[in-house]
């Protein structure tokens, strides 16, 4: 006699449970969907057209969850904005929210659908989840009514949230996130009234979750790790490539490493507005990313992390990010600097103008210092030392500290900060350090072609970035970020105006 489907399942889901408790590790799956977009509109379109359309992304999602399922996957990211895109108005957006419920309710949406209000993507993403025993995490919008009685009630009568939800292996809602650090262009969405820090155990970990831009900010992102102790963090994103410095696979992978957990980023992909680069990203450095910026295609990744990685033999020690750069008394300041711009932010820059040496920069209270050596400079490349201690950021502004080994553009000085792809110089080793205000300092290489560096430089536990042999590509930048939250300015009104 066959088993009925839900005993069918229900062993499927025990089998799952058990293997994941029997080890150490868990296989986690990123995907870079190209969003199939809506028609720009003025006028909001109806339910059900908005459904067709984030039907239409589902299938592809649908596909891509199935495929890692299929390869074992434990769980699966996809991106931000992945399922209806981002042309919206705050009327236009409206028909494609459903109202999501506190995770508290215990709700299946895949076996009752109608429990709640009409919630047909919930549903969808609760079925894929349930059909394929595996964690599906996905970007969708909440709506939730106000009225007068609310202060803070918009004049529409409801709220509007960018929201992440978390389905288990059996499709239950295990997750709500409500967005809290919006984008200049997120207009169409309310600032939650606090900041949430969402957390779930798995048999495979404590794992967080935000959204894009909160990665920036030390609510969520710093509260999770440092004082939740999360083990991953779950991070659908919508990320514009910004070069010199941010671009998605190497700042992420950059704050995995200065945080000290695994990372799943997943990304949007859409190469006209630079949108690219995902990847699943470790203490130790990235175990698989993609970044595309030539075709349309989205991508699929997959990678083998441990379960609770600050139990891990290679979890790597604490770092003192200023104790070396600190120290030095005899690296004097370079006479030959001179101020660039990187986008807004104007660095303090001196150039390299030999093939070895050691040199200083300051700005502010920072110290950068660099000691290197170049194999093969090419003479038509500049390289320079750069420092910047201040505020960056237009709407939401945050305090950074940066020093920076960086390639220019050209020869000509003035185009130093300015986004560079390619270069021609390897270097035979750096040691990268900075007088840092903080603990919460993340390092960077990046190379021609953008391309990280996997196993190829470490951070010494005296905050030396230290490349461990010589550079097997081309170098773009060797960077170290610092965050001083404690200097950021006052977060936004909770509210859109």
């Amino acid at each position: 006699m066959l088993p009925s489907q839900p005993l069918l399942h229900a062993a499927v889901f025990v089998l799952t449970v058990l293997q994941a408790l029997a080890s150490d590790t868990f296989i986690a799956a990123v995907y870079e969907h190209a969003v199939i977009l809506p028609d720009a509109t003025n006028e909001p379109v109806s339910p059900d057209d908005a459904l067709a359309l984030m039907n239409k992304n589902m299938d592809v999602l649908e596909g891509a969850i199935k495929e890692a399922a299929q390869q074992g996957a434990h769980i699966i990211v996809t991106p931000e904005d992945g399922i209806y895109g981002w042309r919206f108005t705050r009327e236009t957006i409206y028909p494609y929210l459903e109202d999501i419920p506190d995770p508290a309710v215990n709700w299946v949406p895949c076996t009752d659908p109608t429990r709640f209000a009409p919630a047909p993507v919930q549903e969808r993403l609760s079925c894929m989840a349930r059909s394929n025993s595996i964690y599906v995490v996905a970007n969708i919008g909440d709506k939730k009514p106000c009225n007068a009685s609310d202060p803070s009630c918009p004049s529409d009568g409801r709220y509007q949230y960018n929201t992440d939800v978390v389905f288990d292996p059996e499709g239950k809602l295990v997750a709500r996130y409500h967005k809290y650090n919006l984008f200049r262009r997120e207009t169409q969405f309310n600032y939650p009234k606090e900041p949430e820090a969402v957390t779930f155990e798995t048999p495979f970990g404590k794992f967080g979750i935000f959204t894009c831009f909160d990665i920036l900010f030390r609510e969520p992102a710093v509260v999770l790790v440092s004082e939740l102790q999360v083990d991953s963090v779950l991070f659908p994103t919508a990320w514009m490539n910004v070069l010199p410095f941010l671009t998605a696979v190497e700042f992420h992978s950059a704050w995995a490493m200065g945080m000290g957990v695994n990372l799943l980023s997943a990304n949007t992909h859409n190469i006209n507005l630079a949108m690219t680069g995902d990847g699943l990203f470790t203490p130790e450095g990235p175990l698989a990313y993609h970044y595309d910026s030539r075709t349309e295609e989205g991508s699929l990744l997959l990678a083998e992390l441990s379960a609770r990685p600050r139990l891990s033999p290679t979890y790597p020690p604490a770092v003192n990010w200023s104790s070396y750069a600190t120290s030095i008394k005899k690296f004097p300041e370079g006479n030959d600097t001179f101020s660039g711009a990187v986008r807004r932010d104007i660095f303090t820059f001196s150039e390299l103008r030999c093939k070895a040496g050691n040199y200083t920069v300051c700005q502010g209270d920072l110290c950068c210092h660099l000691v290197y050596q170049m194999s093969n400079k090419s003479k038509d490349e500049v390289y320079v030392l750069g420092a910047f201690d201040g505020l960056h950021g237009s709407l939401i502004k945050y305090h950074w500290q940066i020093c920076t080994l960086l390639k220019c553009q050209s020869t000509d000085r003035n185009t130093c900060g300015q986004p560079v792809e390619t270069a021609q110089t390897k270097f035979e080793m750096f040691s990268l350090s900075g007088t840092f205000g903080t603990n919460y300092v993340f390092p960077e290489v990046l190379y021609s072609g953008i391309e990280l560096a996997p196993g190829e430089f470490e951070v010494l536990r005296d905050g030396r970035l230290k490349s461990k042999h010589g550079t097997s590509k081309p170098l773009l930048t060797a960077t170290l970020f610092g965050r001083l939250y404690e200097k950021d300015l006052p977060h936004p009104l909770r509210t859109s105006q």
